[in-house]
């Protein structure tokens, strides 16, 4: 369970009571990341360290913590050198709920917050873990993904009619620590077999029973075969059928 209080201290300590006040952009990192580095390691003496010839968001004894928005391939070099002295987690935020702000680039006026149909999911996660799917199995690597509520502020600056396809993001800003989930050993990937699934299921069954799309179910399956999770037992049609390894 996430510890909300420590999380909001964080918060806070980042972005202040009323950030109105601070105005969005002001900070030289971008928000989720800065808070996400505050709440696991309240003490700023253990950022941003120089190691192996990086430099580690987080350092403390002979651990490193990770705060890693988005491409998972810009850790590999990382993970290379620090994996050989320290264990290392990899923090992940996932947005659980969003609420979208526009921003005006010529104004910069801000247009009403409104909430994103989608809810994020920790499967979300095995796109980004796919790119780094060598390193998997070391035991001094470990995951959490953190679910936030967030809101999202994007630019009007994209190609279609109402600049909105195509546009950048800004900044996001998070709300409520939701949940974390745990991943420090092989056996934690079992949490993310549905346990509605029959005996021998294809990507598709996996699918609909994760409630996510086919081509990321494929890639979850992937990972879970990769970690001795799931064995592929034959097939159905083009598909794989597998079965969970008790």
């Amino acid at each position: 369970m996430p510890d909300r209080e420590a999380f909001e201290a964080a918060k806070s300590k980042v972005i202040g009571i009323d950030r109105q006040r601070l105005g969005i952009g002001t900070l030289s990192e971008k928000t989720v990341h800065a808070i996400l580095k505050h709440y696991y390691e309240p003490d700023e003496t253990k950022h941003e360290i120089p190691v192996g010839g990086f430099v580690a968001d987080i350092q403390n004894g002979d651990r490193i913590i990770e705060i890693q928005t988005r491409q998972f391939d810009r850790l590999r070099g990382k993970l290379e050198a620090f994996l050989q002295e320290y264990k290392v987690t990899v923090v992940y935020p996932i947005p659980y709920e969003k609420w979208l702000i526009w921003i005006d680039e010529e104004t910069g006026n801000l247009s009403k917050k409104r909430k994103s149909p989608a809810k994020g999911n920790a499967y979300v996660a095995f796109a980004e873990l796919y790119k780094i799917k060598k390193y998997l199995k070391h035991p001094n690597l470990e995951f959490r993904f953190a679910m936030l509520t967030m809101e999202e502020y994007r630019l009007l600056n994209g190609w279609s009619r109402d600049k909105k396809r195509g546009s950048s993001r800004y900044d996001r800003i998070p709300g409520e620590f939701v949940e974390e989930v745990e991943i420090s050993r092989p056996e934690d990937y079992m949490q993310f077999i549905p346990i509605e699934l029959e005996t021998d299921f294809t990507s598709r069954e996996f699918a609909a029973a994760a409630k996510i799309p086919v081509a990321l179910a494929q890639t979850v399956l992937n990972i879970l075969y990769e970690m001795g999770v799931v064995t592929r037992v034959g097939k159905k049609g083009n598909l794989y059928l597998y079965a969970v390894l008790e």
